[in-house]
């Protein structure tokens, strides 16, 4: 018999609010919502397509919340962001009905990394960037590898 399964919400930022990179990684496309997240800024990254978000006050990042995220999915989610980002509890608001969630978010670890610069913009990625991250994309849920069940 399985315990029960925690049902985990994320706020995204970055290549995650595209829905077809989300579909590589999970194989679907959880329910969503437009959220604000306040006090942090999106930066770019030199050498890097996707951004990192830091605490900024007076500032604010828009993305959305993955909702009904499973264990398994987080672990996913949790690969794919690596260690260069830290995954923390944060308070967002939803844009549709300005409720105030606490969620999950992947914040960049290196607080004074000196390739950080400017505001990095989505709408640009995906025109200039988009295509060769869904390929790398791809690539890296075929080796995705699965910690083994404690199950039987």
């Amino acid at each position: 018999m399985s315990g029960t399964v925690a049902m985990h919400s994320v706020f995204v930022y970055g290549s995650l609010m595209a829905d077809d990179v989300v579909r590589l990684l999970l194989n679907r496309v959880p329910p969503t919502s437009p959220a604000i997240l306040p006090d942090f800024h999106r930066f770019s990254i030199r050498g890097r397509v996707y951004p990192a978000i830091l605490p900024a006050p007076a500032d604010k990042v828009s993305g959305k919340v993955l909702f009904g995220i499973t264990d398994d999915e987080l672990y996913i989610l949790d690969e794919f962001e690596d260690i260069e980002y830290e995954r923390e509890n944060v308070n967002v608001f939803l844009t549709d009905s300005s409720e105030k969630l606490e969620t999950k978010a992947y914040i960049w670890a290196n607080k004074d990394d000196p390739d950080l610069y400017g505001t990095w913009d989505f709408e640009e990625w995906k025109q200039v960037h988009m295509e060769g991250f869904l390929k790398m994309t791809t690539e890296f849920a075929q080796e995705m590898k699965f910690p083994e069940s404690s199950e039987t």
